[in-house]
C-alpha cells in the first residue's frame, strides 16, 4: 500500500491498476478508427518533398505545379485573375482601395495594411486547399462570416492589423478544402459582394519610393520589392510547415512581413506581422518592445498547423533605415529566411 502511495504522488504517471484501466477504455476508441485513404497521385511533378506519414498517422499529400490555365475556371467564378507564385499558389489580391483609414493620424495606403488576399493550392490527390486573409469594416463583418459559413468556408482567425484605425477594420482569415474549388470561389465572390471591395485595378506603375530601400535592405538583411509605393520585405519559415496533413507552400500563411510607407524626409510607417513558433514569442515582443514598436495583436492564423505558429502584428513610425537596424534583432530571434 506505501509503495502503491508514492507511486500516485507523482502527477506525470497514475497506479498501475489506473494505467491499465485507462489503457483497456482506449481499445474500442482506436479499434473504430478507420484506416485513411491513400492519396491519388497527381500527374506533374510535386512542389515539396515526396509523401511522408504524419505523426498522427496519416500521409500528407504536398502541392503540385500548376499554371494559370490550371485556375481559369477559379478565376472566372471569382470574377478576378491573378498570378501563381512560386509555381504552386494561385494567388488574388483584393486591396481596398475604397477605405480611407487614419491611424495614429496616418493615412493608411491599400498596400501598407489593407490587402485582402487569397491563395488557392493543389494537391497531390486532386484536393484544393483555400487559405486568406480579407480586410472588411465592422459594418461588414457580421453578414461576411454569415456567408462564408453558408458556404462552408471556415473563419480560423479574427483580430486587427492597426490600433486606433478609423473607420473600424477587422482582418478574417478564411480557410477551405475539397474537391470543389469553383465552389469555394463562387463561396467567396458571394462574401465579397457583401463587402465594398472594389473592382480590379492595376497598381501604381511606380517602382521607386521616397526611402532609402538600399539602406533598409542592408539593415533587414533582405531585399525588398515596391507594391503600390509600398516597400515590402518578406521572409519565410525555414520548416517545413502542415496544416492537418497537407504540406504548406513556402510562404503560404507562415510568412513575416515588414511594410514601409515613406512619409518624407526618409521617415516611414512601419506595419509589419512576425511569425514565431512558442518558444520564440516572448524574445521578439521583448524585441520589438525595444525597438519602439506598438504592439497590435497576438493571436494565430490557422487551427491545425504543425509546428503551433503564432503572429505579432506592430506598428512603428520613424526614420525607415534606423528603424530597420532597430527590428532586426526580432528577426533573427525567429528562423525565417529571406523570401524569394
Amino acid at each position: 500500500m506505501a509503495e502503491d502511495r508514492q507511486q500516485t504522488t507523482d502527477p506525470r504517471v497514475g497506479s498501475p491498476r489506473r494505467r491499465v484501466l485507462a489503457a483497456a477504455a482506449l481499445v474500442p476508441v482506436f479499434a473504430a478508427t478507420p484506416t485513411p485513404a491513400p492519396a491519388r497521385p497527381a500527374a506533374g511533378p510535386t512542389a515539396g518533398p515526396a509523401e511522408s506519414t504524419a505523426a498522427h498517422g496519416r500521409k500528407l499529400i504536398t502541392p503540385v505545379h500548376t499554371t494559370p490555365d490550371d485556375w481559369k475556371a477559379v478565376a472566372k467564378a471569382m470574377g478576378r485573375g491573378g498570378d501563381v507564385k512560386r509555381n504552386v499558389m494561385f494567388h488574388i489580391g483584393l486591396p481596398r482601395r475604397d477605405l480611407r483609414v487614419v491611424s495614429h493620424r496616418v493615412r493608411v495606403r491599400s498596400a501598407l495594411a489593407l490587402g485582402s488576399h487569397c491563395s488557392f493550392v493543389r494537391y497531390t490527390d486532386h484536393s484544393t486547399l483555400l487559405m486568406g486573409d480579407i480586410v472588411v469594416t465592422e459594418h461588414e463583418l457580421q453578414d461576411f462570416i454569415d456567408t462564408l459559413q453558408e458556404h462552408r468556408i471556415r473563419l480560423t482567425a479574427l483580430h486587427k492589423h492597426l490600433l486606433a484605425q478609423r473607420p473600424n477594420v477587422w482582418w478574417v482569415h478564411v480557410h477551405a478544402h475539397g474537391h470543389h474549388p469553383v465552389a469555394v470561389a463562387r463561396g467567396l465572390r458571394a462574401a465579397f459582394a457583401g463587402t465594398g471591395t472594389p473592382p480590379p485595378a492595376t497598381s501604381d506603375p511606380d517602382e521607386e519610393v521616397d526611402l532609402d530601400t538600399a539602406g533598409i535592405a542592408r539593415a533587414l538583411g533582405a531585399k525588398g520589392s515596391v507594391d503600390d509605393g509600398i516597400y515590402k520585405c518578406v521572409f519565410v519559415r525555414r520548416e517545413k510547415i502542415t496544416d492537418g496533413h497537407m504540406v504548406l507552400p513556402p510562404g503560404l500563411g507562415s510568412t513575416s512581413a515588414l511594410n514601409f510607407q515613406p512619409l518624407g524626409h526618409g521617415r516611414a510607417a512601419i506595419s509589419a506581422d512576425c511569425c514565431m513558433v512558442a518558444d520564440e514569442v516572448q524574445h521578439v515582443l521583448r524585441a520589438l518592445r525595444r525597438a519602439g514598436a506598438k504592439l497590435v495583436e497576438l493571436h494565430n492564423h490557422g487551427l491545425t498547423d504543425h509546428p503551433r505558429l503564432f503572429f505579432v502584428h506592430f506598428w512603428v513610425v520613424g526614420d525607415a533605415v534606423r528603424l530597420a537596424r532597430a527590428l532586426r534583432p526580432a528577426l533573427d530571434a525567429t528562423n525565417v529566411v529571406p523570401a524569394g
